[in-house]
């Protein structure tokens, strides 16, 4: 699991949802063309890009928005990476079985199609995120993917602010940490505490990349999406998605209220170089950290 060697370009998609689920996912496809065209092998897409954020509020019809894997997204991502001959990261609202159901990312590789499932592990439970009401959390443990780009880790939203996954996820061989993602504010909270909030999400992702000597792709929707039960309330997506290199520095980022398909060129030989000169993985003390299986440390 030493990964790939060369370089690989990277393609994000940055787009805004809509109430129509076939539009969403049209315009998905047409976005990840794009991408390909300006010579992407990899891409990734946002969280649950099919359809608009509905985990504002709790309400079981909308499960009926959930997929069965294959389904309408994997089939259609799946026909169209066999067409262009990419890999390609795409988040899937899951309906596993009646009454189990998953926030879940696929990794889809060329002619091969689905060779990767990664089940989100960390389900949020918040004002307008309630995630916990529709999601069981995952079942598969951390992942890491080979697809003929290179070796991808797949974590989702939520994840990302634990290092513990995004450690798990690089000591699995990851060079690249794809968090496909829903992100936004409260527009109530935003004049008092917006930047303060999305300053925290980039430091998080970009501290994964120098901790861990990798690759880091955080892809965010965009657009103001309106809470099914109350639409004249709802959530300020706050896009400006990213990719942060293994020093931490970004690489490239879409603004914050546009749709967006940035590629970037990513020289994988860079993490072994920045892994010698700053050598977390060696240093590491697994002897002595047992205690981060505990829930508190009273």
């Amino acid at each position: 699991m030493s990964g790939h060697a060369g370089v690989v370009e990277l393609g994000i998609v940055q787009m805004r949802c809509e109430a129509d689920t076939e539009r969403n996912l049209a315009r998905a496809q047409e976005m990840t063309r794009e991408a390909a065209a300006r010579g992407a092998k990899l891409v990734c897409l946002p969280e649950l890009f099919r359809s608009r954020y509905f985990c504002q509020s709790e309400d079981a019809a909308l499960f009926d928005l959930a997929e069965a894997i294959p389904g309408p997204s994997s089939r259609a991502f799946t026909a169209l990476a066999a067409e262009l001959d990419i890999a390609i990261v795409i988040s899937v609202f899951e309906r596993r079985t009646a009454g189990i159901y998953h926030n879940t990312a696929l990794v889809l590789d060329g002619a091969r199609g689905v060779i990767g499932m990664y089940r989100k592990m960390h389900i949020p439970d918040d004002p307008r995120f309630y995630e916990k009401f529709y999601f069981t959390p995952g079942d598969l443990g951390f992942k890491a993917f080979d697809t003929a780009a290179c070796r991808v880790g797949t974590l989702v939203c939520w994840d990302q602010w634990y290092p513990e996954a995004a450690r798990v996820t690089a000591l699995l061989g990851a060079q690249i940490l794809c968090y496909p993602t829903a992100i936004g504010w409260h527009p109530a909270e935003r004049d008092a505490l917006g930047e303060s909030q999305y300053v925290a999400w980039e430091v998080i992702q970009r501290s994964h990349a120098v901790a861990n000597g990798c690759f880091v792709a955080a892809v965010n929707r965009t657009g103001f999406e309106p809470d099914p039960s109350a639409p004249s309330e709802g959530i300020q997506f706050w896009g400006r998605s990213f990719v942060a290199g293994p020093d931490g520095q970004i690489l490239c980022q879409a603004g914050a209220d546009e749709e967006s398909v940035l590629t970037v060129t990513l020289d994988l030989g860079r993490i072994e170089v920045q892994r010698r000169g700053w050598p977390f993985l060696r240093d590491r003390r697994i002897d002595a950290y047992e205690e981060l299986s505990k829930r508190f440390i009273d």
